[in-house]
């Protein structure tokens, strides 16, 4: 049997979780400007995923394991240290665009940012539409 995977769309609201969830008033305008700019990028609602994730779109996937589930395209998640940028533009591209996107760091399948002013939207941009990209084209 496989394990459901934690990280699924909620009915929760967003507004409510960034006003209790969200200290920092420059974190709060940061989530709001993110919410807008990925709504236009990919032309999907903004949805919670889990109980700290604002996500936008899905796509189901599934391993070779038999492990499968539903997932969120791109999104973001306003922690406490740092915005968490749920991104994943295939190598060569994420390989040339980090660089140019500013001061940030990298886990294992996030971008981590204190503010947006520290960053190049455009290239935050770019790096959201490769992914977009990337998922409508996989089959």
């Amino acid at each position: 049997m496989s394990k459901e995977n934690k990280t699924k769309e909620t009915t929760q609201s967003i507004d409510e979780f960034i006003d209790s969830f969200v200290e920092s008033d420059q974190k709060k305008e940061d989530s709001y400007q993110l919410i807008a700019l990925m709504k236009e990028w990919s032309g999907f609602e903004p949805k919670m995923w889990g109980p700290s994730i604002i996500g936008f779109g899905s796509y189901h996937y599934k391993y070779e394991s038999g492990r499968e589930g539903d997932m969120l395209i791109i999104g973001f998640s306003p922690r406490k240290a740092a915005i968490s940028l749920y991104i994943a533009a295939p190598g060569k591209e994420r390989d040339e665009l980090l660089p140019k996107l500013g001061k940030h760091t990298t886990g294992k399948g996030c971008i981590y940012v204190k503010r947006l002013s520290d960053i190049d939207l455009n290239v935050l941009e770019k790096l959201c539409r490769t992914t977009l990209d990337r998922i409508k084209a996989e089959p």
